[in-house]
């Protein structure tokens, strides 16, 4: 069965895309934990991270660092914190978040509440940020 997030990538379900090429999708998390919380994906479902292939990792992580500059550039703070958890989820992803804080970071804070219009325009102004 397919994870959730090939289900987004194929557009079975919606989500909000701030960057997609033949081999990554990148998108803002439905329930952040900071405004800007983007998931970096390979398309390729692999589950755990460490079991792609060495150019599929490397892809992931330059796909990331283009994302996480306009994400600097566009949610205002110190730095871009980076995760990967990989338990929530059967599909390799990066967790992205403008943090200013090293709690920031925290999975157990609360979900920050954003509207429908507030993320789509987000996802626009980091899709617009990429260079």
């Amino acid at each position: 069965m397919a994870s959730i997030f090939s289900r987004i990538i194929s557009g079975e379900l919606p989500s909000y895309k701030v960057y997609e090429d033949d081999y990554f999708f990148a998108f803002l998390d439905i329930r952040p934990m900071v405004m800007g919380h983007t998931l970096v994906i390979p398309k390729k479902e692999v589950d755990y991270i460490f079991d792609l292939e060495s150019e599929e990792y490397i892809g992931l992580m330059l796909v990331a660092q283009k994302v996480a500059k306009a994400l600097k550039k566009v949610v205002p703070c110190t730095r871009i914190g980076v995760a990967v958890v990989g338990l929530e989820v059967p599909h390799t992803h990066v967790h992205l978040m403008p943090i200013n804080t090293v709690s920031d970071m925290n999975f157990k804070n609360p979900v920050v509440q954003l509207t429908p219009e507030k993320f789509k325009s987000l996802a626009e102004d980091i899709s617009t940020a990429i260079e």
